[in-house]
């Protein structure tokens, strides 16, 4: 067993050749030899890689490290390469020794092959192939994945909340925010309290008839209570951080029968008195039109030198000429 020891040694050394000259042959072992040989060969002229985290994430502005590390490799300069790929398109980023693309200025090559981002942005976020040929090797071209993700902080949501609403109504509250990144999840607060998703998991709550939908940032109350007055408002949050609306009041208010009944019935009152005095008033013969009769009819003033006549049977007038000496 103890000329297996320089055997394996051959496993490190970048010349199989050489390696294989000083070391000792096995006497004893025929199929094990064979297979350590071939194994050290493998080892020593084929590019290996690995990365110590093929999933790593960043806050946006921060620096993220891509590592790609080479295992094994006999070529002195191989050729390493970086692409971006997102929506199934790749790009270089790291090419002919440069950085390339929207990675330019805010990111380098540290050695051998580690990508390391300074300023990470949320477009950043897309999967990364390291790519190392070794033309020398036997093995000469080996890639690894690794997929980042820059997270964004949430900022301030959109909420709406109704001003007031009357007892037992439905009743309807927004919360929207688009700009963090993952997808944020919505909270909603009364009176700087949270407000659970099961209303019957708390005292406070429990009378109280809502659904909360985290993911949507909803919260709808099927029919309020006067319990539900308050100032509400909402929390978006991710891995990132969060961020806050302004707190809004929302007032439940009784709805007054009474008052509305005799509202109606003053409306009524004041309709009816209209038409009892509109009545009145055609009977007095305010509203009756004077017609023109005969008797109110006024002949038209006379013209110099024409004689006006009205016919007895025709009921109108003609003229007749008339000489002014």
């Amino acid at each position: 067993m103890g000329e297996l020891a320089p055997r394996r040694a051959c496993a490190s050394l970048h010349n199989y050749l050489q390696c294989v000259e000083t070391v000792p042959p096995l006497k004893s072992m025929s199929v094990r030899p064979a297979r350590l040989k071939m194994e050290g060969y493998f080892n020593v002229l084929a590019v290996i890689l690995r990365t110590t985290n093929d999933a790593p994430w960043a806050n946006e502005f921060e620096s993220i490290e891509l590592s790609c590390l080479i295992e094994s490799i006999s070529t002195n300069d191989p050729r390493i390469e970086w692409k971006k790929i997102k929506d199934g398109e790749p790009s270089y980023v790291y090419f002919e020794k440069k950085i390339s693309g929207d990675l330019e200025g805010r990111a380098r090559i540290r050695e051998p092959a580690t990508l390391v981002i300074t300023n990470a942005t949320r477009s950043d976020s897309a999967s990364y192939r390291c790519e190392v040929t070794a033309p020398i090797d036997q093995k000469t071209f080996d890639e690894i994945l690794i997929n980042l993700v820059v997270r964004v902080k949430p900022v301030v949501p959109k909420c709406a909340v109704p001003k007031s609403v009357p007892v037992g109504k439905a009743a309807e509250l927004r919360c929207v925010e688009d700009e963090g990144f993952p997808k944020s999840q919505y909270q909603w607060f009364r009176n700087k309290e949270e407000i659970p998703d099961d209303p019957k998991t708390s005292p406070k709550f429990f009378n109280s008839s809502y659904t909360l939908n985290a993911e949507t940032g909803t919260l709808k109350f099927s029919a309020v209570r006067k319990d539900d007055s308050g100032e509400y408002f909402c929390r978006a949050k991710n891995d990132a951080g969060h961020s806050e609306c302004g707190p809004q009041m929302m007032e439940v208010y009784n709805i007054n029968i009474a008052g509305i009944i005799l509202g109606v019935l003053v409306v009524v009152v004041v309709l009816l008195c209209m038409t009892v005095g509109i009545c009145c008033a055609y009977k007095r013969g305010y509203f009756v039109s004077q017609k023109q009769t005969g008797n109110n009819y006024k002949a038209p003033a006379k013209g110099d030198g024409v004689d006006y006549v009205r016919t007895e049977d025709e009921g109108d007038f003609r003229h007749k000429s008339s000489f002014v000496i």
